[in-house]
């Protein structure tokens, strides 16, 4: 980036790039390792396109040292990575010590090559034997999940500076215990928004359970799923239609784990499902609002929305108890996903957040885009659209640095291509392609353009051939 201007991020910016267990361990039956909702989802005849599952994924559970050897040879200074609960726990309560052994070696791994890991504990792979007992319907699983916490503490706490209890528990709730589509495939409201406080409660008696144990200088946090919200009118049935859509979508899980509670309109919105503040007992609000070192912010795509004529019919969003609007399909470009590319939304939420919550650093944990990738006969990789999404993103991360949001660090999403949830194999989001027959990887031209920014901690102003050229 020498001969062209650069936009450098502040000194100390934290670079890095995440996965999830499921999406790429594989190794389901591997050392004991109990059976998680999405090997059962995955066993359904039509929950995952294709018939696809996690039980080989990225097979990271045998080549995680070469997976670390790609990410040094990346220049990352961070990997955020999850772990996979049945693998350290099988029935979700006893302690494994050969599937917390995995985790030792991969950060020994992760530390020996300079790189710091970012430890998130859930990333949706709930053990099944805790689902046969009511999963996050019942409130007991919050307090097996802070046992958990606690016993992975304990075993990486010594070497693990930075800390994430639930990742995007919106979709965890929402899409597993609400539309369905998800694991555990529970089509219920009323049952949404109970998994969705008790996933709440989780990440206080979480949070309790580590500043309890936690070592000088050690953070703690967890990563929240974010969609701006865009109307095309600006009057007030439009900003009736975004209010609620933002107060379920963002304000349901930011406003608890600041301490502020439930925003009053959302627990209105969704008060004719009766399922909500029934399940918020004494104290529960102070143990989600324990505070947060830092926020993780996931952000792939805005939402649009549009105000309904009858305000009693249900939204097509598919968001618990909400009425009135509906979502707009997205606008192009999009990904291959289907997702609206907009990075000037992706600085609004910054702005946004910084306003909403200024004393909180801010880590962007995940983003990222699915685009087809085109091997040359030579085994390059190409993947033009990726880089040009990042180059767009970073840049508008840079926009809300420079407009004063305290932004601390970039994750990009994802390291390797993996298992897409219910989409299997069919969307790429690796910086790293994986050739799922062979398991052969190779970095793509986004992933050396990405090493690039890392290596310069800057990204260029605009557009360029350099996207492209290795």
């Amino acid at each position: 980036m020498t001969n062209q201007k650069a936009l450098e991020f502040p000194p100390g910016f934290v670079w890095g790039a995440a996965t999830a267990s499921y999406q790429v361990e594989g190794g389901v039956k591997e050392d004991g390792r109990g059976p998680s909702i999405w090997d059962t989802f995955c066993a359904l005849e039509g929950k995952v396109l294709n018939g696809d599952t996690g039980e080989v994924a990225c097979d990271h559970f045998h080549r995680y040292a070469e997976d670390v050897g790609l990410m040094a040879e990346l220049g990352l200074p961070a990997y955020r990575f999850s772990v996979s609960w049945p693998r350290v726990m099988p029935d979700g309560r006893t302690v494994h010590p050969p599937g917390v052994g995995f985790y030792d070696r991969l950060v020994d791994e992760l530390l020996d090559q300079g790189i710091s890991p970012i430890v998130t504990l859930y990333h949706w792979d709930l053990p099944q034997a805790l689902e046969d007992e009511g999963g996050w319907r019942v409130r007991d699983t919050a307090a097996r999940f802070a046992d958990y916490a606690a016993v992975m503490h304990g075993a990486l706490g010594d070497r693990v500076q930075d800390w994430m209890t639930l990742n995007e528990p919106f979709c965890a709730a929402f899409l597993g215990y609400g539309s369905g589509v998800h694991a555990p495939g529970v089509a219920d409201h009323g049952t949404a928004l109970v998994a969705a406080h008790h996933q709440l409660l989780a990440h206080g008696l979480g949070m309790a359970a580590l500043r309890s144990a936690a070592a000088p200088g050690q953070r703690f946090s967890l990563a929240l799923n974010f969609s701006p919200v865009l109307v095309d009118v600006d009057d007030e049935a439009h900003r009736e239609a975004a209010r609620k859509f933002d107060g379920m979508h963002n304000r349901m899980f930011l406003d608890p784990v600041l301490g502020r509670g439930y925003p009053a309109d959302v627990l209105a919105d969704v008060a004719h499902l009766n399922a909500l503040e029934p399940a918020i007992l004494g104290g529960d609000l102070e143990t989600i609002g324990t505070g947060l070192d830092w926020l993780g912010v996931n952000y792939y795509a805005p939402t649009r929305v549009t105000p309904l004529a009858d305000p009693a019919v249900p939204s097509n969003c598919g968001l618990p108890g909400l009425r009135g609007f509906d979502v707009l399909p997205p606008r192009g470009p999009l990904t291959s996903f289907g997702w609206e590319q907009a990075p000037s939304s992706l600085t609004d939420l910054l702005l946004w957040l910084h306003r909403h919550c200024p004393e909180i650093p801010l880590v962007v944990a995940e983003n990222g885009a699915a685009f087809p990738d085109t091997i040359d006969s030579d085994g390059r990789v190409r993947d033009h659209d990726r880089a040009l999404y990042f180059a767009e993103h970073l840049r508008a991360v840079h926009s809300a640095i420079r407009q004063g949001a305290g932004v601390r660090g970039y994750l990009a999403w994802s390291l390797l291509d993996n298992f897409e949830w219910a989409m299997g194999y069919t969307q790429r989001f690796g910086l790293v392609h994986v050739d799922f027959e062979t398991q052969q990887r190779t970095i793509k031209d986004s992933g050396r353009f990405y090493s690039r920014i890392l290596a310069n901690n800057a990204v260029p102003a605009d557009d360029s051939a350099e996207l492209t050229t290795s």
